[in-house]
Parts: structure tokens; C-alpha cells; sequence
């Protein structure tokens, strides 16, 4: 019997379980039928999509505020993918650009970048600044997700 693997629906915030040798295919949520995310990849979602994912995701959702800009968010970019791939099933990766959505910066009064936050079902679980080394990032991540 193959491994499942956890994944949170962008339309409804459902989780769906993926069979691992399905990973990577198109799969559809079970319950609102949109296309689910891969897991283990980082995200970048819409509004929307956000906030579905951040008031009904059972996964906890680590949320990367950056800036193209930014030499030390550029740099924290592989480190993410690393953790998103090595956490699939147990947390949610994603990357909102402060940018491109500055009302969504200013609801989550993000003053600085990169700012890291952990949502837990729309409870904030932790936040942390600044770049940071794949070791510290990680076991950050680990302690409150």
C-alpha cells in the first residue's frame, strides 16, 4: 500500500490525500473538484486563495513576505523550496511579494522583509525576520507547526 500525502485545496481549504506515485499528475480536490497544488512545492497564491487556505486549511501555512528587491529574500528562496519539498503533507509553503500585494502586508503589518509567518487555522502560531540559515529556518518551522 502506497504512502498518502496531505494536500490543502486553494478553492475550499479541504485536505486531500494524494498517493505518492501520484505526485506530480493532475488531482482534483474531492469536494469542490479545483485542481489541487503539488505538494512540496512553494505557492504563490492569490488573495483569495490566501485566505481560504490560511481560515480553513488544516495544514499549518507558512507564509514568506518578500520582495523582488531584496538580495536576503532572494537568498531565502532555495532554502524554502528545500523545506516545502522535505515538509509535504505536514505544512503549507507559500510566497506572498509585499509588492504586489501591499494591502495584504499591511494586514499582516509586515515591516520588514523576508518575514516569516506560521497561520494555523486563521490563528497566527508564530513569526519570525530576517534571513536565516536552512537548519534555523527549519527547526523554527518545526517548533511551531
Amino acid at each position: 500500500m502506497s504512502e498518502k500525502i496531505k494536500v490543502s485545496c486553494l478553492g475550499c481549504g479541504g485536505t486531500n490525500q494524494i498517493p505518492e506515485e501520484a505526485v506530480g499528475k493532475t488531482a482534483v480536490c474531492g469536494r469542490c473538484k479545483t485542481p489541487l497544488p503539488v505538494p512540496g512545492r512553494v505557492l504563490e497564491p492569490t488573495e483569495d486563495q490566501l485566505a481560504v487556505l490560511i481560515q480553513k486549511a488544516s495544514l499549518p501555512v507558512l507564509i514568506d513576505f518578500y520582495s523582488e528587491t531584496c538580495a536576503p529574500c532572494r537568498m531565502m528562496h532555495p532554502i524554502l523550496e528545500s523545506l516545502a519539498q522535505r515538509r509535504a503533507g505536514n505544512l503549507t509553503v507559500v510566497r506572498v511579494d509585499t509588492a504586489a500585494f501591499p494591502d495584504l502586508a499591511g494586514a499582516f503589518r509586515i515591516q520588514a522583509v523576508p518575514t516569516f509567518v506560521v497561520m494555523r487555522r486563521g490563528h497566527e502560531a508564530g513569526r519570525t525576520m530576517g534571513a536565516m540559515s536552512e537548519t534555523d529556518l527549519s527547526l523554527w518551522a518545526a517548533s511551531i507547526s
